[in-house]
């Protein structure tokens, strides 16, 4: 009966290669966190639309399982094309799982943050019914990759259309996610500082978080006397967001309910 002996450079070869493969792995994954957080999902966006908990998912998935299937697969007694072969097949796995992780992250990636009615909604991409996409307006990105833009709703043009865009809001279709409604955001700002409400309130109705707004405008480089604000619904949160109340610029956002 043959005993296999396993030497010191048995595991010292294979968590060599297992360590070099994790290095290159987090050095892809810095590339992917670029394009994710830089691009996709900037701030605040990351927070607001779960992008951080998502692109953690996927990366910390990916960077453990290339190493992991490398460290059980490297042999230096293989022959070097069968070895290679191997290798690869573990690239191939690793980096199609990254793609599809990717995908993923991008399908669910905010498109426009919207003025409604009264407030801020964040639509996502996965929000946006197909078959509308044909209603977008003019000079309107219905789809952007380089982040999120902000526009506005237009007013309805009849009841009819306002009973039926209801129905549908009922039926989890929100306003926000119609392109047929969308409008610039310039053509809203009338509506936005009309709706909008000064800081002073919102720091009257949560006094605990008084010194917070305070941080939040300083860094902004703005007194809290000259902004207003409205409140903005993410994927799972709800957001504050700071305007200028002459332009409707957004100046600022905080991880605080305002409704």
């Amino acid at each position: 009966m043959t005993v296999l002996s396993i030497t010191p450079s048995f595991w010292a070869d294979r968590l060599k290669a297992s360590a070099i493969h994790l290095a290159l792995s987090l050095a892809i994954a810095a590339l992917a966190g670029l394009l994710v957080f830089g691009i996709w999902y900037p701030y605040p966006y990351r927070e607001i639309s779960g992008g951080r908990e998502l692109f953690l998912l996927v990366v910390t998935v990916d960077v453990i399982l290339g190493p992991l299937i490398t460290l059980a697969v490297f042999n230096r007694k293989k022959p070097w094309t069968e070895l290679r072969r191997d290798l690869a097949i573990v690239a191939l796995i690793q980096l199609a799982a990254l793609g599809y992780g990717l995908w993923t992250v991008y399908v669910a990636r905010p498109v426009h943050m919207v003025f409604e009615i009264d407030r801020f909604r964040v639509v996502h991409a996965i929000d946006v019914p197909v078959e509308m996409l044909g209603k977008t307006p003019p000079g309107v990105n219905a789809m952007p990759i380089t982040g999120p833009t902000l526009l506005s709703l237009r007013p309805f043009r009849n009841s009819n259309e306002s009973m039926e865009a209801t129905m549908a809001a009922l039926q989890g279709l929100s306003l926000s996610a119609r392109p047929d409604l969308w409008q610039p955001y310039a053509a809203g700002v009338p509506e936005i500082l009309k709706t909008a409400k000064p800081v002073a309130l919102l720091k009257s109705r949560f006094a605990s978080q008084a010194a917070e707004i305070d941080r939040v405008l300083a860094s902004a480089g703005r007194p809290p006397l000259s902004v207003v604000y409205l409140p903005m619904i993410g994927r799972k949160s709800f957001w504050t967001v700071f305007l200028d109340p002459v332009t409707a610029e957004v100046l600022a956002y905080m991880p605080l309910d305002s409704f």
